[in-house]
């Protein structure tokens, strides 16, 4: 009996130490990489977690981050990282990151970002799509984009910008003249990319209970079920593949998928034609799903097609609305600018007869300094994601990269050094000028993106910022309030910057 019972326990623990030896080496098996390439890199803190260990635990927000590395690198034009086990490398050069993004572009162009499409139907859009899809899809929808048509979708902003008006009126009188702006310009993104790009009436401002508004919001909620995806997908993408976790809440995929489907099917049986981002999807249905004579090979579906109506929503929803609040924010700890930014509106409003009208939008200069400084000191994205699709050799450098490397290039990093911007932590409008632009590099200020894959909206963003600016800015003062947080705190849930606390300001009307 004492031997079975010994043998079994010795069995036990060599069983156990065979498994922690396996998981150990799994957990640094990658944590060479960077040394056997002679790349300079950052040395990962703890097994498994790699560099990335604040953040898997809520300490640090992703821009923390890759600010500190970003400044442990300097001096390299790049540097290597670990991302749990996953070996990332940091371009921290203007010059490498005009090459990934634009000149080498046909050797990084895909974001490298992965998510189980069979599981996730509505994040297989233009966001995730790797090439060729990517490209193809791009080209069916970027002429809804084109200057002609947004001028066809003036009016329709501008309808929702007198409701969002009226909304902030509201809002001043039931809070005391302090409002969460975030809020309120949730609203009013929510009815603008509804209207101009789907032809919906939704109604979002005045009605609390619309479920496009829920359930918008809530994706953009931050979770504990997004950051553990993330790390399971850093630690290995077969590992989501295994646990299947979801991109968004079930109840909202549900409602999307739902939503777009009978919006095209409602088009197709009532033959209602409308230059908006629909009538360019249906294009895309029937050129990419219903052509019989497309090789197979080629052919998208009918998911594909509700997922890319589904990114457009979401990131009119979210990201809109967020730099408009975060300008206002800056504009109301800025007297002066916003003063400024008033009396170029009004000026422009004289010469032009008081019409406020797309040509209008275009001559406000200094108005685009502001929302450019905005996205400067705020950039939707705190880092663009790049993955190499064959082996790249960087120019004028002895670094190869290896078909399959991710790349991090640390937006809000370069946009807050001060080697390209003086007082970064400062607003200063004036930086966006065009005298001042030109005695910069390229490669040092990425909002949108750049390259192919810059964001394909972002016009159509800027107009329906300014036309929001312009109405808010002529009829209110923006002043911060007992309930403003100086400097902003973010959430450290997610990769976006996402005030944990909203904005809050006062508003008082312009007599």
């Amino acid at each position: 009996m004492y031997s079975f019972t010994a043998n079994w326990w010795t069995n036990v623990i060599a069983l156990c130490t065979i498994i922690v030896t396996v998981a150990y080496y799994f957990s640094v098996s990658t944590f060479k990489k960077w040394e056997k390439l002679n790349v300079p890199y950052i040395r990962p803190i703890t097994p498994l977690f790699g560099n990335f260990l604040n953040v898997a635990v809520g300490k640090y927000h992703p821009l923390e981050l890759y600010n500190k590395i970003y400044y442990e690198l300097a001096g390299h034009r790049y540097g290597g990282l670990f991302q749990m086990r996953t070996p990332y490398l940091m371009i921290r050069d203007p010059e490498i990151i005009n090459d990934v993004l634009i000149k080498g572009f046909s050797s990084f162009p895909d974001r490298g970002l992965y998510s189980d499409f069979s599981v996730n139907p509505l994040s297989n859009n233009l966001f995730f799509m790797e090439n060729p899809q990517w490209k193809t899809i791009r080209n069916k929808l970027s002429p809804a984009f084109t200057s002609g048509k947004l001028k066809i979708m003036y009016d329709q902003i501008k309808e929702c910008s007198q409701i969002l008006m009226e909304n902030i009126d509201k809002e001043l009188k039931e809070n005391n003249d302090q409002i969460e702006i975030r809020d309120i310009m949730r609203k009013y993104s929510t009815d603008v990319i509804g209207t101009c790009a789907f032809g919906l009436k939704l109604n979002a401002i005045n009605d609390d209970e619309s479920e496009f508004r829920k359930y918008g919001k809530s994706i953009f909620t931050p979770s504990l079920r997004a950051l553990f995806r993330e790390l399971c997908l850093l630690i290995s993408p077969a590992l989501l593949k295994v646990i299947r976790v979801k991109d968004f809440p079930t109840d909202a995929t549900d409602f999307f998928h739902k939503a777009f489907k009978e919006t095209i099917a409602y088009r197709l049986e009532n033959k209602i034609v409308r230059n908006d981002f629909v009538h360019y999807l249906l294009q895309a249905r029937n050129d990419l799903v219903l052509n019989e004579n497309l090789p197979k090979h080629e052919k998208f579906t009918e998911s594909q097609i509700v997922a890319n109506a589904f990114v457009m929503f979401a990131a009119g929803f979210e990201t809109v609305s967020t730099a408009v609040s975060f300008c206002l924010h800056e504009l109301s700890l800025n007297k002066s600018i916003q003063d400024r930014v008033r009396q170029e509106i009004q000026l422009k409003l004289s010469q032009n007869d008081r019409q406020i009208d797309h040509a209008f939008l275009m001559e406000l200069n200094y108005l685009d300094m502001v929302i450019a400084e905005t996205l400067r000191k705020y950039p939707a994205l705190v880092a663009l994601f790049r993955k190499a699709s064959q082996t790249y050799q960087i120019p004028n450098d002895s670094l190869i990269i290896e078909k399959g490397q991710k790349i991090i290039i640390p937006v809000y990093a370069l946009h807050y050094d001060s080697k390209y911007y003086t007082d970064p932590e400062k607003f200063i409008p004036e930086r966006f000028s065009p005298e001042e632009k030109a005695k910069r590099p390229s490669g040092i200020y990425y909002p949108f993106g750049d390259g192919p894959r810059m964001c394909i909206g972002k016009r159509f963003a800027e107009m329906e910022m300014k036309l929001a600016f312009v109405e808010i800015l002529t009829k209110f003062e923006v002043f911060p309030c007992e309930k403003t947080k100086t400097p902003l705190r973010y959430s450290n849930k997610v990769i976006t910057l996402m005030p944990n606390d909203g904005i809050w300001l006062t508003f008082k009307k312009i007599n």
